[in-house]
């Protein structure tokens, strides 16, 4: 193969149907129309019909697919662009080795991620040889060079026997904040939003019109380069404000991620019916809802590996909706979460016909309860089953006594999964399948609780995912054109109109949470004065950055070094806690804090007499400090909170004279709200929690806050010595008696 694929893409224009677009496949002619040859057998049948139903064309074609190519249609893991390394990984090429159009890497992988170390192939031989078809793409790259990449992926595909156009998959790219393993893979390249907790925020001030315009944002850019299916977004409700993964969620609100959902699947996929060939085929995330954590813990390791409902019917109550309508949207695959449901920590919960439901401790990618029985036969879930990443090794929780073998046939064959996300498994897979043939447990023990009917891998459920996949392939057109203009897709992404109204959103994205006439600070109230301005991190480094950065956007003001000389100070705080995929000494630490003493945890998740020391900001002695010498003077404390997670928020309000809330929002948006070119109007997403009383846990590990219910329902369980006059108990309340609460924030009218 000589030069780039885009250079070689020849077009076939149909009258009244899709064009038909191949780079060395051979194309039918017949009346009129143009077909592609799927199966290179140059005559035409009803897999190469575009005119019939994506479902029919699936099921004709799985047929005619060998054993080894439909096992490789199981699994979807990660891989690299040219010289572009994978984020989180310590996988290398032993040589950088790439195609004649300088796109692809050929050379051999060797590495280790979190989910499991594994040797694989070039990038060619892994779609010719292999089989493979789904990749996690996770590198920050420009949109030409994401289009050439993806380009040339399906002219590889082409030149195997049986074409199936290469399906890449990618979380989130259109937020701020830091690209984080697994949640977001880019930020920078496309027209970029704040956080979803802001775009709650702004939706919950501003209105949903807010999501159909990033919708319709998201669907048009990520079309263009090619990138047709987004492991995108969170329906889970935040329900533990410990939990890692809040800032990725829509914040605690059912009604509002329903509402999002709403508009949000159907603006992304293009139609409330489903995906189609100008969309985005989404995976809706974490079913049955990620939020009823334990303590915060998550399940990316073990002591998250449970869901536990502490609330009566808190399930269907809080939990299930959003999926429901997500469902009803026809979103295109479902992920669900890596934990399992506690029979033993939950009080009785309800499936979706009211009946009770009996908890299988099997992690929700292997739970027929949830997803055969809940999910498809009383929701009416049509799509495909994504697992998250890794369950087949290292989150492989309630089924760490089967093999590898056994866990995929377990998920496939007895859950319902229909792709396994985490390695390239197809040896794996393979042995899941032949034990099915070939007497296995007549020689090997089958292991306890367990029958061999659930373990293997059957040609029925290989077939059965398999025509999902390729369904989802069909509605998106990947069969007749999968290709994309690298120059278009550029111009796409870097169009003004979305960035600006990106930029918007940002603006509305903050909540003003306290003012004493302070804000706005207009041309009058700066006139004569002087302003200091520092940012605040947990990483005292890019704290640094981050401060010179600020300054630079002040330019129109005049500054001053000294805080003693200060009329305003303008104070940044971007607390952080944890890390992503492993577990803390204690509990995830939200307040905001240095060096405080907080108690460990034993293996079980209960507090323990040994201590450690946390911080989440540094340098929050040198807050007050500053604090102190401006109000000494007679000035005015400005303070703005990056909320990733439900901070709590004493030792920066007491100090504060006026306090904003950014969701990974844009300083110089959070500016334009402080100095009045934009009127405050977003409203908080998330309840912030009061101090560590209402998060204390006993000596069993329970917590005084039930961990399952929202922040603005927390009341209803909490005891009543703790509450107010107000019945109040949860909630921060401010030294202005406001307290921040779901649906908080002010205007400056107020």
């Amino acid at each position: 193969m000589a030069g780039k694929a885009a250079e070689r893409i020849k077009y076939y224009k149909n009258p009244a149907g899709p064009v038909i677009a191949s780079v060395s496949r051979k194309v039918i002619e017949q009346d009129g129309l143009y077909f592609k040859d799927l199966d290179g057998s140059g005559q035409m049948k009803p897999f190469d019909d575009w005119r019939l139903p994506a479902k029919t064309r699936a099921e004709a074609y799985v047929k005619e697919l060998t054993i080894e190519e439909k096992i490789a249609q199981l699994f979807i893991s990660d891989w690299r662009m040219g010289k572009y390394p994978i984020p989180g990984s310590s996988m290398e090429t032993q040589e950088l080795i790439l195609d004649e159009s300088g796109t692809l890497d050929e050379g051999e992988f060797t590495g280790k991620t979190i989910f499991g170390e594994q040797h694989l192939p070039g990038t060619s031989t892994l779609l010719k040889e292999w089989f493979s078809r789904h990749l996690i793409l996770r590198a920050n790259a420009t949109a030409e060079d994401m289009t050439d990449w993806m380009n040339q992926l399906h002219a590889v595909a082409e030149e195997c026997q049986h074409f199936i156009p290469v399906s890449v998959a990618s979380n989130s790219r259109n937020e701020n904040g830091e690209v984080v393993f697994g949640m977001n893979d880019a930020a920078g390249v496309f027209a970029t939003w704040p956080g979803t907790l802001g775009i709650a925020a702004a939706v919950k001030g501003a209105g949903i019109e807010i999501v159909d315009r990033f919708a319709s944002c998201v669907k048009r850019e990520w079309n263009a380069c090619g990138l047709r299916k987004g492991y995108m977004y969170m329906a889970d409700i935040m329900t533990d404000p410990r939990w890692q993964r809040s800032y990725g969620t829509f914040g605690e609100d059912p009604e509002l991620v329903c509402e999002i959902m709403e508009h949000l699947i159907p603006g992304i996929q293009g139609s409330k019916e489903g995906v189609t060939q100008d969309g985005v085929a989404m995976t809706t995330k974490h079913f049955p809802g990620g939020g009823a954590r334990e303590n915060g813990f998550d399940p990316h390791y073990a002591a998250g590996q449970w869901n536990v409902y502490a609330t009566e019917d808190s399930l269907q109550k809080y939990h299930i909706p959003a999926f429901q309508v997500a469902v009803k949207n026809h979103t295109s695959s479902i992920m669900p979460y890596y934990s399992k449901p506690s029979a033993q920590k939950s009080k009785a919960q309800k499936d979706c016909l009211g009946n009770t439901m009996e908890f299988e401790p099997y992690g929700f990618a292997y739970n027929r309860p949830f997803i055969q029985n809940m999910l498809r036969d009383q929701i009416g879930f049509e799509g495909y089953i994504n697992s998250d990443t890794g369950i087949a090794h290292n989150m492989c929780w309630g089924v760490e006594m089967l093999d590898i073998p056994e866990r995929i046939g377990f998920a496939v064959n007895h859950a319902g999964v229909d792709i396994i996300s985490g390695l390239f498994d197809n040896e794996a897979g393979m042995e899941a399948y032949q034990r099915g043939k070939n007497d296995y447990y007549d020689t090997h023990p089958v292991p306890e609780g367990f029958s061999k009917e659930q373990l293997v891998l059957t040609d029925e459920a290989l077939d059965r995912a398999v025509t999902r996949t390729l369904t989802e392939l069909f509605q998106l057109g990947m069969f007749e054109n999968p290709y994309r203009d690298a120059k278009k897709a550029k111009e796409v992404t870097t169009a003004r109109e979305d960035w600006e109204e990106a930029e918007k959103v940002h603006r509305q994205s903050v909540v003003l949470l306290k003012n004493d006439s302070t804000l706005p600070l207009t041309k009058e109230k700066l006139a004569g004065k002087k302003v200091y301005a520092e940012a605040f991190q947990k990483d005292a480094a890019k704290a640094e950055q981050a401060t010179k950065a600020l300054r630079d956007m002040l330019g129109s003001v005049t500054l001053t070094e000294n805080p003693e000389e200060a009329d305003f100070a303008i104070l940044m705080v971007s607390p952080s806690s944890g890390e992503y995929f492993n577990a803390t000494p204690g509990y995830l630490e939200l307040d905001i804090c240095e060096e405080k003493e907080v108690c460990n945890v034993d293996e079980e998740g209960r507090p323990e007499k040994e201590t450690h020391k946390e911080t989440t900001l540094a340098g929050l002695g040198r807050f007050r400090e500053i604090a102190q010498k401006v109000h000494q003077r007679g000035g005015k404390v400005i303070a703005n909170i990056n909320f990733t997670l439900a901070w709590e928020v004493g030792n920066i309000e007491t100090l504060a004279d006026a306090l904003l809330a950014g969701f990974d929002t844009y300083p110089r948006a959070t500016l334009d709200v402080i100095f009045g070119t934009f009127s405050p109007v977003g409203r908080l997403p998330i309840t912030l929690p009061k101090d560590d009383s209402v998060l204390a846990v006993n000596k069993q590990g329970v917590c005084v806050s039930p961990n399952d219910v929202p922040g603005y329902d927390k009341d209803v369980y909490m005891p009543e010595c703790m509450k107010d006059e107000n019945g109040k108990a949860y909630a921060y309340r401010d030294r202005v008696g406001n307290y921040y609460e779901l649906n908080f924030g002010l205007s400056y009218k107020e």
